[in-house]
């Protein structure tokens, strides 16, 4: 036998046969790491996505459509360029990605070893990371028409506070998670939102693409589906004044069916050992920002006109501007329909050039505001450059306008903006290596390393009678069980007593307490644990 020839024609056979042929891509090894990762979050039941990627059966039902918006890179949405920098919650599939899956529809989407395949994603109710110190619910149900149309909605939700809070991170918890698209958060101090919602014959008022009121100061959160929230690191934060209306602005996708939602925000304090000690600063660029100052902005039928704002900024506090160095946390870019691309970048003295954020095919039905994995540096000197690219010709299908018309700044659905917000902190040595993808750092549930402790959830729970708040003590010690509604405000002190170690019980009486949230606190040697109950009568 010629082994040379052998293995010539076996060098031959490895160069020409696809690689899907020698080793066949199954569901359980190659494709369930994808969807889950990337899919899953947004298709399963009572999500955004029109239908459930939650398990082999699901997704080989949908497989021929997978191949294709994976293709196309349709989906997952994502509209960064994951190649320019990268954020918390990137959703991009490799081109190694896209291909399995091609690979495993041609091959007839086979299943492979269920044993093998990751388990599937599992997903926390009520909050991701942790329990609230106060948990802020719209009024009432907004009303969704199922006409198959955008709906645009700000809600005006007092806070309460009677004292400025340190904030360590906000969460949006939607009701109704098919309908809400995104959400953007803020506040307002000067009454005009609570104002204009007192106007609107409907509960809250409409306002297409922000606030609706140029007094509003925008928080460093949003929300979209398969986000987790930012947690500020140590030492970091964001401050809500006192007697503040909490702002969200909603948008709801269109839906065939009426609806109804009435979502919440969990809203979780800086705690003492943790103090602000670097304020947050937001910054954003606008149209008075550009060279040409606000009347440049001007955007003409059949064009493609692009805009390029340099080294300015308008700030929420008077500050002359960046005169030193800065760690970058997030950026959010905003444009209407019009918008064709995006970039944003930083140049140092020395000429490096700092990457930003870049989107190459503007998408207004999927914007967000994008938190960086880890804190950029940028120096004192630099020149930071916002450039946006908009299409007013009849090429672009999301132009509202046809025949194209003339545009220019505005709130309205045909109107368009420039606006991006940046969110940073002075520079510490040091903040390059926080990894702010880590939705554990805070928490209301402050256990010490060394206790075993614990407080249970109160039984039964929702109450209509007396409640038992069951917990157990690893050690002797004195405890404060203490009642708090929504809004941060102790109810009643439920017991401050020395109990001895081990389980221990105690009743809560319900009587002259309103149907409502509530939550039981637990305070012991250098610790906190809390617990939601639900009251109905």
């Amino acid at each position: 036998m010629n082994f040379s020839k052998l293995f010539a024609l076996a060098t031959i056979l490895s160069t020409t046969i696809p690689i899907s042929l020698l080793s066949q891509v199954t569901f359980s090894e190659h494709i369930a790491p994808i969807i889950y990762d990337n899919c899953t979050s947004c298709h399963r039941a009572g999500e955004i996505g029109p239908m459930s990627l939650n398990n082999y059966e699901e997704v080989a039902e949908w497989a021929n459509m997978i191949k294709y918006v994976t293709e196309i890179k349709y989906m997952p949405p994502w509209s960064p360029d994951a190649t320019y920098s990268h954020f918390v919650n990137e959703r991009v599939l490799s081109p190694e990605d896209i291909q399995l899956i091609a690979d495993w529809v041609e091959a007839g989407v086979p299943e492979g070893d269920p044993a093998k395949a990751p388990p599937a994603p599992t997903f926390p109710s009520g909050s991701q990371i942790g329990v609230p110190d106060l948990v802020l619910e719209m009024e009432q149900e907004h009303f969704i028409e199922g006409n198959n149309q955008d709906d645009y909605r700000v809600f005006v939700i007092p806070t309460g506070f009677l004292e400025d809070k340190e904030i360590a991170a906000i969460e949006f918890r939607p009701d109704n998670k098919k309908a809400v698209h995104h959400v953007l958060m803020g506040y307002d101090i000067s009454g005009r939102a609570r104002a204009r919602d007192a106007q609107s014959p409907e509960y809250g008022y409409f306002s297409f693409g922000d606030f609706g009121i140029d007094e509003a100061v925008m928080l460093s959160w949003g929300y979209v589906p398969g986000n987790a929230p930012l947690v500020y690191p140590e030492g970091i934060g964001e401050v809500i004044p006192k007697g503040a209306d909490f702002l969200i602005q909603v948008h709801y996708a269109p839906l065939p069916t009426d609806e109804g939602d009435k979502s919440s925000i969990n809203i979780f304090f800086k705690k003492d050992h943790d103090p602000i000690l670097r304020p947050v600063v937001k910054a954003w660029t606008l149209p008075f920002n550009l060279q040409g100052g606000w009347s440049s902005f001007l955007i003409y039928p059949n064009s493609k006109p692009t805009f390029v704002a340099e080294d300015f900024f308008e700030f929420d506090s008077f500050s002359p501007g960046v005169n030193y160095d800065v760690s970058l946390i997030g950026v959010q870019p905003h444009a209407h329909y019009l918008g064709e691309s995006y970039e944003i970048f930083a140049v140092t003295p020395e000429k490096d050039t700092i990457n930003i954020i870049r989107i190459p095919e503007w998408d207004f039905n999927w914007q967000g505001a994008y938190t960086l994995n880890k804190m950029i540096k940028i120096p004192k000197g630099s020149t930071w450059y916002t450039i946006a690219t908009y299409n007013n010709t009849a090429d672009n299908p999301a132009n509202p306008s046809n025949p194209p018309k003339f545009v220019s700044w505005g709130e309205g659905t045909e109107d368009e903006m420039f606006l991006s917000f940046f969110h940073f902190v002075p520079y510490q040595e040091g903040d390059e290596n926080i990894d702010l993808s880590n939705t554990n750092l805070v928490t209301s549930v402050q256990v010490s390393q060394s206790t075993k402790s614990m407080l249970y959830p109160p039984s039964p729970n929702p109450a209509i009678a007396d409640v038992a708040l069951s917990f157990y003590l690893d050690q002797s010690e004195l405890l404060r069980f203490e009642l708090f509604d929504v809004h941060g405000r102790m109810i009643r002190t439920i017991a401050t007593q020395r109990w001895p170690k081990g389980g221990h019980r105690l009743t809560l009486p319900t009587q002259g307490l309103a149907s409502g949230s509530y939550f039981v606190k637990m305070t012991g040697n250098n610790y906190q644990m809390s617990q939601k109950l639900i009251i109905t009568k």
